[in-house]
């Protein structure tokens, strides 16, 4: 079994020890809050700003830690990263602290530069990963934030586990094309699947707003293509789905344990082609950049 299998499996324990979690410098109410991450910690930070200035926890915005605005005026930087090594979220911290902000870090690893970068560092040591692609490690992410927004549902470790043991659906395994959508919190789980199968499959994959399908998207769906939505659709975008030819595919399950069909999803269509998933063409754990010279 591939480590990126093994990963997913075990995110069900993950869950279950993050929201037994209660670490210092997770944002207070009323913080006005920046959110960065690169790659698969963008889009968990992109879910967890919508869930929390949706809760009505102050405001709070989400950055590719190489945009993230500096001269805005914030309260806190919260940076996720996996391998506490990330050239643009240590530099993202670095100005965070020159401007004033507190700055927490949620990362994997411990004895990395990240834990001399930001003032709090919140160990997630126990959901890193030996895979280049990321999958317990974001999600576990996700639900030691939303567990401290008050949001996340009891049983969502047992919905995690039906997620990592029921059959995939037929026809996204056979889907020549793939788009996942999203509506709030969720525009960041459809970025994430649709990251996964690029990452690991080299599939074509691409994610939008639910609503942003019908302006444009939708031109591409088609029979033997299919439409994954993270949540409830909008009213008539059923119809219009099945009006292409494309098959819809949606879940009961929370969103986050959906997630997880998507990653199952990535490494099987990785392994019915021969590749393998925990090591991806031209991917690495974090990307260290060089500094420029004379720097």
């Amino acid at each position: 079994m591939t480590h990126v299998a093994t990963e997913i499996a075990s995110q069900p324990d993950c869950w279950r020890r993050a929201t037994e979690l209660e670490p210092a410098g997770l944002p207070a109410t009323g913080e006005r809050v920046a959110v960065v991450g690169c790659g698969t910690s963008l889009y968990i930070a992109q879910a967890y700003a919508v869930l929390r200035e949706g809760s009505g926890q102050g405001e709070t915005d989400a950055f590719a830690a190489s945009e993230y605005p500096a001269a805005r005026r914030y309260d806190r930087l919260v940076a996720i990263t996996r391998s506490g090594t990330t050239t643009e979220v240590l530099d993202a911290l670095a100005r965070a602290r020159a401007a004033g902000l507190a700055t927490t870090a949620l990362t994997g690893d411990l004895d990395t530069p990240v834990t001399g970068a930001a003032d709090t560092v919140v160990d997630l040591s126990f959901a890193d990963e030996k895979s280049v692609v990321q999958t317990r490690f974001a999600t576990t992410a996700l639900v030691l934030l939303r567990s401290s927004l008050g949001l996340t549902p009891a049983d969502l470790p047992e919905q995690a586990a039906l997620a990592a043991a029921e059959d995939l659906p037929a026809a996204a395994l056979a889907a020549g094309q793939i788009t996942f959508l999203g509506t709030g919190w969720t525009i960041g789980l459809a970025n994430e699947a649709a990251l996964k199968l690029r990452e690991a499959a080299g599939a074509w994959t691409e994610s939008y707003p639910a609503m942003e399908y019908r302006h444009g998207p939708i031109s591409i769906s088609a029979p033997g293509r299919l439409v994954w939505i993270f949540g409830q659709a909008p009213d008539g975008l059923l119809e219009q789905i099945a009006a292409t030819g494309a098959t819809a595919v949606l879940s009961d399950l929370d969103p986050l344990a959906d997630l997880v069909r998507a990653q199952r999803l990535a490494v099987a269509l990785a392994e019915a082609q021969g590749l393998d998933p925990d090591q991806p063409r031209n991917l690495t754990r974090s990307i260290v950049l060089a500094q420029p010279t004379g720097a």
